[in-house]
């Protein structure tokens, strides 16, 4: 873009600005990012800012959202629907209050209210008589769209208000799509071949532009009433608080966090406690908003540009972004499994400078259609290892490649092969595989197999790079002067390790079965197991045909395990890890206590993305659930995340209930194992 003349920079932004936003308003197909349209925008702003002459009515900046569509009937908004300005720090934040204070001339405390900052699409709801007679989208902010059939296939829209509700009464508020039916939604499109939804945001405006109501009402809406328009049957509020309140007690949805504040520090605690909330609600927000509570200082501090005054945009980091997939890495795993993963031309998304987003497997690969060189959209939240969401195809250069799948595996030269119908390509070199030795350790120094204080992973880099240890038997064999001697080690930090190693030998059955990473076999298969062979000559010694009497056993788990202590390797480790090494246990039984999933089974499928399997396994483990290494008929739930496979297809064919990550949080949370938002709709 030639920024050395205002005049044509200016023109190539317009018209970047109005691609952009007929693609996000009117295709719900998004090409970039939220936080770089604000870029252009901004951008495009400044210029204009010092350049006036160069201000046009048509221009984006003198707009709100996109012109309404000519599939449906104009709605004429008696009261326009503005969009906000925005800030992002509590520098800025603190400067809009001092402009309304100067405006207004006031020395005294402004109270405020605060608001989640829902990214839907807004929507009016005109009630005439107290019946829901249109329902309308912003649009342009002056005309909007006639979607009344759409709205009232959301069972959350009442069709009626009760007898205290003014009439006529316009009220305004934000469509949007759960998280959880999202995912859902995209679950259910992937089975069945049809096109993904990019983002929630996306779902809801796609889901409104329907032609077929009847299309709308499979979709997973849900909706939070904020205002009220100056249609309102004569009744006067005196702040928003009191239109919130009354809100709710007409029965229309309201977002339960809001909340009422007395000045502009309650304001900056209320925008840092909803961004730590942001992973954990069942709606994507991209900020808070905070709107001065009194009604009648609104008319006195006005609006500007189509954006009022009297209320501010406080937005959090994108969680979105666009860049450019430079290549594919494929990382081998404890079990040899290949996961491609993208290496991306940096990019500043979700607070963090991103580089490496998950892949999953091949078979989102081909899903994706990705290629290296590829433009894709990724998506970033909280901790959450960054998603490859898209690709932008309008910018796939001409010599973009396709992703392969490696013959060989990358770290050792073994073949990579499939079994059956898995999804997952594997590594077949073993322990031979030093990727496969290095997460081997990695998992048997886990929290969860013989937690080894100190043995973290760039110790164990370390120890492998000097070729100290091999295997886990090798570990307890380390002096303190070949610890000593590593990088940021010095006697203390060894004779520390030491004594995790040495503390790490008096463990359970339980702990050492699953320390010894055999496959599928989890750490309630591994329970299961202690408590049933006791000894580990016995568990050697069972043949399949003993492992699948076994509750909870299945064939693809006796398999695994008697095909793991029929290499003698594994077998030997085994009992150099009890015999030599002394690693001993206690066998405790103790009575089961009534928890409320009870003689259920969870089989974990796919990758889970907002929480590690082993705290997902924690909590089902703590409600009393046992969690099963594969499906069968006497499973009770399978959660499926990104890149399940055969688990997922048999569990359809059984019958068995199938949830999404989203939706296996919420359970949690009704439950008590809080990982979800309380206030989902």
């Amino acid at each position: 873009m030639d920024r050395s003349e205002p005049r044509t920079e200016v023109a190539a932004l317009r018209e970047a600005l109005d691609y952009h936003r007929h693609r996000y308003f009117v295709l719900d197909d998004p090409e970039i990012s939220d936080a770089e349209y604000d870029a252009l925008f901004d951008r495009l702003a400044a210029l204009e800012d010092s350049h006036p002459e160069l201000v046009t009515s048509d221009s984006p900046t003198q707009r709100v959202g996109a012109a309404p569509s000519s599939q449906f009937d104009a709605v004429r908004h008696d009261t326009p629907m503005l969009s906000l300005d925005k800030c992002t720090s509590t520098d800025e934040l603190a400067a809009w209050e001092e402009r309304c204070r100067r405006l207004l001339d006031a020395d005294d405390e402004l109270s405020y209210f605060c608001e989640p900052k829902i990214d839907g699409v807004a929507v009016s709801l005109l009630y005439t008589d107290r019946v829901l007679v249109r329902a309308a989208t912003r649009g342009d902010g002056e005309t909007g769209e006639d979607i009344t059939s759409n709205v009232r296939t959301i069972p959350q829209i009442p069709f009626r208000l009760p007898a205290d509700a003014p009439s006529p009464l316009e009220v305004r508020g934000e469509v949007y799509m759960p998280i959880t039916g999202f995912l859902a939604f995209n679950r259910r499109a992937l089975a069945t071949g049809e096109r993904t939804i990019v983002n929630p945001r996306n779902g809801a405006a796609g889901s409104l532009r329907q032609l077929d109501p009847a299309v709308t009402a499979k979709r997973p809406l849900a909706m939070f009433c904020y205002s009220i328009g100056e249609t309102a049957g004569g009744w006067q509020p005196r702040s928003h608080a009191d239109v919130v309140a009354a809100l709710q007690r007409w029965g229309l949805p309201t977002n339960r966090r809001g909340s009422w504040q007395e000045n502009l520090n309650g304001c900056a605690d209320y925008v840092d406690a909803l961004l730590a909330e942001r992973d954990s609600l069942n709606y994507a927000i991209d900020g808070a908003v905070i709107k001065v509570d009194d009604l009648a200082l609104r008319p006195r501090l006005g609006q500007v540009t189509r954006k009022p005054r009297w209320a501010i945009a406080y937005k959090y980091p994108s969680e979105e972004a666009s860049t450019v997939l430079v290549d594919v890495d494929f990382q081998v795993g404890r079990t040899g499994a290949i996961t491609p993963v993208a290496k991306l031309e940096p990019v500043f998304v979700g607070g963090v400078t991103v580089s490496n987003a998950t892949l999953h497997n091949m078979d989102e690969v081909t899903r994706l259609d990705l290629r290296i060189g590829d433009t894709v959209l990724i998506h970033r939240a909280g901790d959450v290892i960054p998603q490859v969401m898209k690709v932008v195809e309008s910018k796939r250069p001409q010599d973009a490649r396709a992703v392969m799948m490696p013959r060989e595996c990358p770290v050792c030269g073994s073949a990579i092969v499939q079994e059956g119908d898995e999804v997952v390509a594997r590594c077949s070199g073993g322990l031979k595989c030093r990727a496969q030795r290095k997460e081997r350790l990695r998992h048997f120094a886990s929290r969860h197999a013989l937690d080894i204080e100190g043995l973290g992973d760039k110790l164990v880099d370390q120890l492998l790079a000097a070729d100290l240890v091999n295997g886990p038997a090798d570990l307890y064999r380390l002096t303190v002067d070949q610890i000593a001697g590593l990088e940021r080690m010095g006697v203390k930090s060894a004779r520390n390790l030491l004594a995790a190693l040495a503390a790490s030998k008096r463990t359970t059955f339980a702990r050492f079965i699953h320390a010894l990473g055999i496959r599928e076999v989890g750490e309630t298969t591994a329970a299961t197991l202690s408590r049933e062979f006791k000894t580990l000559d016995a568990l050697v010694a069972a043949d399949e045909e003993t492992l699948q009497e076994v509750e909870d056993v299945g064939p693809v788990v006796a398999s695994r395990i008697a095909s793991f202590f029929a290499d003698e390797t594994n077998r030997l480790l085994a009992e150099e890890l009890h015999d030599e090494i002394g690693i001993a246990w206690e066998v405790v039984d103790e009575e089961p206590q009534t928890a409320p999933l009870d003689g259920q089974t969870w089989v974990l499928t796919g990758s889970l993305e907002a929480m590690t399997r082993n705290d997902a396994k924690a909590a089902l483990n703590d409600l009393g659930a046992k969690v099963a290494a594969s499906v069968s008929k006497n499973t009770t739930v399978v959660v499926a995340g990104p890149g399940a496979g055969s688990k997922r297809t048999r569990a359809e064919a059984l019958g068995i209930e199938i949830m999404d990550e989203a939706e296996f949080r919420q359970r949690l949370a009704d439950l008590g194992k809080a990982t979800q938002d309380p206030d989902v709709p």
